[in-house]
């Protein structure tokens, strides 16, 4: 049996969140096995670490990776390698004086990769998280369970394979895409779903021969991650990490990361 070491890299840093917390939690997490050793990045330059590493986590927001960074990538997955994306790696975000936050179509090919492309979200609030297939070994046994996070409202990019859901229809103040659901009339990339209030909490994305697992769950925010906006932010934020729950499902998605050895 092979004993030797399973290389993880991780991607960790970006805007508005807190990113001191979720990379020590989540290298806690890393450290449960004893064969992980991990390297840690604050976005995608290191694209030779990238390359030898034998499977991918990342939590960012407005982390853009370079044309060369996404060709890195690209090649990561078509090696058949695995992704665990988390909560903000497809927010990219640009305020529009007079309009509110708006998320630009930049780097298409990335978050044709990932599977989707965050919009908007309403104001952080209690919501329920159900079991889109209860079948799948990441979910299976989990129950539907009440998440106060970031409810993210997002546009979907080629197939992807559900495994949590919420339901959503309503504002998101503060942001362009504002009224949901989206008009499928729109011009600027509204998605294109019938049933369009169904947001994806959790999803499989098989990309190049390899795949992609999302959780857009996972928001944190300190005192200071709003700077240079607002000079203290007023709460602590801690989202879906208070759950046990959500530990669970990173912990299911480390070890589908890294592979059945782990």
């Amino acid at each position: 049996m092979n004993s030797g070491p399973i290389n993880g890299y991780l991607v960790c840093g970006g805007l508005y969140h807190d990113m001191d917390f979720a990379r020590l939690e989540l290298l806690k997490l890393f450290a449960e096995h004893e064969r992980i050793r991990v390297r840690v990045g604050e976005d995608y330059r290191d694209r030779d670490a990238i390359a030898a590493a034998d499977f991918l986590v990342t939590y960012t927001c407005n982390v853009v990776p370079k044309p060369e960074e996404v060709d890195a990538l690209s090649r990561f997955l078509g090696a058949g390698r695995r992704w665990l994306a988390l909560h903000g790696t497809n927010s990219l975000l640009r305020f529009v004086k007079g309009r509110g936050w708006d998320a630009p179509q930049e780097s298409p090919r990335f978050m044709e990769m990932l599977g989707s492309r965050f919009l908007a979200h309403p104001p952080i609030a209690p919501f329920r998280v159900e079991i889109s297939n209860p079948d799948h070994p990441l979910v299976a046994g989990i129950e539907p369970f009440d998440a106060d996070d970031e409810l993210y409202l997002c546009e979907y990019l080629g197939e992807v394979e559900p495994l949590l859901h919420t339901r959503y229809r309503g504002e998101a103040p503060g942001f362009v895409a504002g009224s949901w659901p989206l008009p499928r009339a729109a011009g600027d990339g509204a998605r294109d779903a019938a049933a369009a209030d169904r947001q994806l909490v959790m999803y499989l994305r098989r990309h190049g021969g390899g795949e992609v697992l999302y959780c857009t769950l996972g928001h944190c925010r300190g005192k200071y991650d709003m700077r240079p906006m607002i000079a203290e932010y007023p709460a602590v934020e801690r989202g879906s990490w208070k759950l046990p729950v959500y530990r669970e499902l990173l912990r299911r998605g480390l070890r589908w990361a890294a592979g059945p050895a782990s």
